[in-house]
């Protein structure tokens, strides 16, 4: 049985219920049953009304076939039912001290924004997109500030002061305790707005930011490497994480390639707009070469421009479909570790460190900007290499994984 995990959010103004889970041809075709099911093209996942009735017949009709997990969309229809505190900016009142570490899947509805505010998203929005910021990078600075304007009520967010905004962040911090990662994004958005939008020049410097906690990279050993590519048979999601663990790849980059980014002759991966919109290209590795020409060969109906077609749309992947394979095929493996897919190009990255290669290579493979992003890998010694080995070809030398 897969698993389909349900979560809440907004489209086209309405409120859904999004499924996530790996295609399956048996739970597609029941879905296309359900008279409310919708597909989505922009987000490439089915989604229904959000209505108890809708649910329930949709739990009824996929009972045999798949485990439905609702827990994130049960938490969101509980903070719905929360009353939100009615502090001031001044002098924030007592709260109760809620821990808010992950942001909602879903924005608040803009009418709960006070209508002296109502003009800062469009605004917001536009200079954004005007900027050409990532779509991800637009939902998330979006989200931070429609947070903020719910905590506003009836002040005035463009007559803001420096002073007025550290104690809303001291409030973010200490009441909602959020994470250091999500302040600086909450920091980031507000800046951009005051800064870019309404032209307030260096209206941020007097603000401080929290540090950010130092994290070593979590990765996979070989022999977990192993369990878990021989945990799925299915050849499609077993090409796309040889694909992301060969040659270091976000999960963002392995969707995205196309099947002309692959050139057998020079043995090269053109990475097209990755990370900062930055071309970057990396070593094909013999191994995966054979193993996507096996997979092309006989995946049917055979992929046009994208190298991992979706089956339903025939447009690229949607990145968390991936992120669901790695978390089934490490559950199937039984690693304890709490890892996601990213963890494939830490356990590269750091893979070539212990066989010698020099971090100024791996620094490029992984389109860093900075060699400091790199060098969390130097945990172990560096020995410069001009020959680089991808560290798929040693699990398959040595007979460890099969296709």
């Amino acid at each position: 049985m897969i698993n389909i995990t349900c979560h809440a959010r907004l489209h086209r103004e309405e409120e859904r219920i999004f499924l996530d889970f790996p295609y399956t041809a048996s739970i597609n075709a029941l879905l296309k049953k359900l008279p409310d099911a919708k597909w989505s093209k922009t987000h490439r996942q089915w989604h229904l009304p959000m209505h108890k009735s809708h649910f329930a017949a949709f739990c009824r009709a996929v009972k045999d076939h798949a485990t439905v997990e609702a827990a994130s969309l049960k938490q969101y229809l509980q903070k719905k039912k929360q009353a939100i505190p009615e502090e001031t900016i001044a002098e924030p009142a007592p709260a109760p001290a809620i821990p808010v570490r992950a942001k909602l899947a879903v924005a608040p509805a803009p009418s709960k924004i006070a209508f002296i505010n109502r003009h800062v998203l469009p605004a917001f929005k536009q200079q954004l997109i005007l900027k050409a910021y990532s779509p991800s990078t637009v939902r998330t600075y979006l989200n931070e500030m429609t947070q903020f304007l719910q905590h506003l009520k009836g002040h005035a967010a463009d007559e803001f002061s420096v002073a007025r905004i550290r104690k809303y962040l001291q409030y973010c911090f200490e009441t909602l305790q959020l994470s250091e990662h999500t302040l600086h994004s909450r920091i980031n958005a507000l800046k951009f707005y005051y800064e870019q939008v309404l032209k307030k020049d260096k209206f941020f410097w007097e603000v401080p930011r929290p540090k950010k906690p130092f994290q070593l990279p979590k990765l996979l050993n070989e022999s977990e490497l192993a369990r878990l590519f021989n945990a799925l048979s299915n050849r499609k999601h077993k090409a796309m994480l040889f694909t992301a663990y060969s040659a270091g790849l976000r999960v963002s980059e392995v969707v995205n390639l196309k099947i002309a980014d692959i050139d057998s002759k020079r043995m090269q991966i053109l990475v097209q707009h990755g990370k900062g919109k930055k071309d970057r290209y990396v070593n094909l590795s013999p191994v995966l070469l054979d193993i996507l020409r096996k997979y092309l060969s006989e995946h049917r109906p055979a992929p046009k421009v994208w190298l991992f077609e979706s089956e339903q749309s025939h447009d690229a992947y949607p990145t968390r479909t991936v992120q669901q394979i790695f978390s089934h095929a490490k559950n199937l493996a039984g690693i304890a570790k709490t890892v996601g897919v990213h963890s494939l190009r830490h356990s590269f990255a750091t893979h070539l460190l212990d066989k010698g290669t020099d971090i100024r290579y791996i620094k490029d493979l992984l389109g860093h900007f900075n060699i400091r992003t790199t060098e969390r890998y130097l945990h172990v010694s560096k020995k410069q290499l001009v020959n680089i080995i991808s560290p798929l070809d040693d699990l398959w030398k040595k007979e460890q994984i099969d296709w």
